[in-house]
C-alpha cells in the first residue's frame, strides 16, 4: 500500500510468441522469464498483489509455483494484434467484480527482466506524490531520432525533414525512448478505448539505459544471459 492505497502488479504473458516460441517459459539465468517480474513485484512491499494474466496453462502454472496469482485472458486478447491496454482492461473488471478496491496498477512487461525494485518504487512514488494518472520509465535513446532514416525506393532520406545527423553527438538534442521497465496508473483513471499506457497528466522516472534491453529476438536472450552472468548489471 501506499497511504493506505492498495496497489496490484499485473504481469502480461500470453502463450504465443512466434519470434521466440514459448518465450515466457524461456530460461534466463535458471528461471523462466515470466519469473522475473513476479520477483522484482515481491520486493516492493508496496505491492499487494501480483496477477499474470496468460492464456496459457504452462504458464499459469509457472506463475503460481513463483508466488502470483492468475487471471485467465480470453482468446480475443491473446492474438499478435492484442493491445495491452485492453489486457488490463479485462484484469480490472475481474479484479473490481471480486471487491478488490486497488487505487494503483503496475504493469510489469515480461520482457523487461532488468528492473529493479527501486524502480517500480520510484515510479509508485511519484505517480502518488505528483498526483499523476499515469507513469512509465524512459532511458536516453539509443538512437537519437534527428539521424534516423528511412529508405524510399532505394533510396536513404533523414526520417525527420531538415535533420542533421552528421552534427556531433553533443550537439543534438537530448531525446529519450521509452523502457518497456514499468508503467503505472490511477485504475479508474484509465480510458475506456485507449491503446496508450500513458495518459491524462503524465509523468516520467528516467532509468540507467545499461538497462534498456527488451527480450524479442533468440539474439537477446543470448545476450542477457551473458550480460546476468557477468554481473554487470546487480540485481536487488
Amino acid at each position: 500500500m501506499i497511504n493506505s492505497s492498495r496497489v496490484v502488479a499485473v504481469i502480461p504473458a500470453r502463450a504465443g510468441s512466434k519470434a521466440v516460441p514459448g518465450k515466457n517459459l524461456r530460461l534466463l539465468a535458471g528461471r523462466p522469464l515470466v519469473a522475473w517480474p513476479i520477483g522484482v513485484a515481491q520486493a516492493v512491499q508496496e505491492i499487494d498483489r501480483i496477477i499474470v494474466s496468460t492464456d496459457g496453462h504452462d504458464i499459469a502454472a509457472a506463475a503460481r509455483q513463483y508466488g502470483a496469482e492468475v487471471i485467465e485472458r480470453p482468446a480475443h486478447l491473446a492474438t499478435d494484434d492484442a493491445m495491452v491496454a485492453d489486457v488490463l482492461r479485462h484484469v480490472i473488471k475481474e479484479l473490481r467484480a471480486s471487491g478488490e478496491t486497488a487505487k494503483y496498477l503496475v504493469l510489469l512487461e515480461p520482457t523487461a527482466p532488468y528492473r529493479l525494485p527501486e524502480d517500480i518504487l520510484s515510479c509508485l512514488r511519484t505517480l502518488h506524490d505528483q498526483e499523476f494518472d499515469s507513469i512509465a520509465t524512459f532511458a536516453e535513446a539509443q538512437l537519437n531520432p534527428l539521424r534516423a532514416w528511412r529508405i524510399e525506393n532505394g533510396l536513404p532520406v533523414t526520417f525527420i525533414d531538415g535533420a542533421e545527423p552528421w552534427k556531433p553527438r553533443q550537439q543534438l538534442p537530448q531525446a529519450y525512448q521509452l523502457t518497456g521497465s514499468v508503467y503505472a496508473f490511477v485504475i479508474d483513471r484509465l480510458p475506456p478505448n485507449t491503446t496508450s499506457l500513458l495518459f491524462g497528466h503524465h509523468g516520467a522516472v528516467v532509468l540507467d539505459p545499461s538497462r534498456l534491453l527488451d527480450l524479442d529476438t533468440e539474439f537477446d536472450f543470448v545476450i542477457a544471459n551473458a550480460i546476468l552472468e557477468s554481473d554487470f548489471i546487480t540485481r536487488s
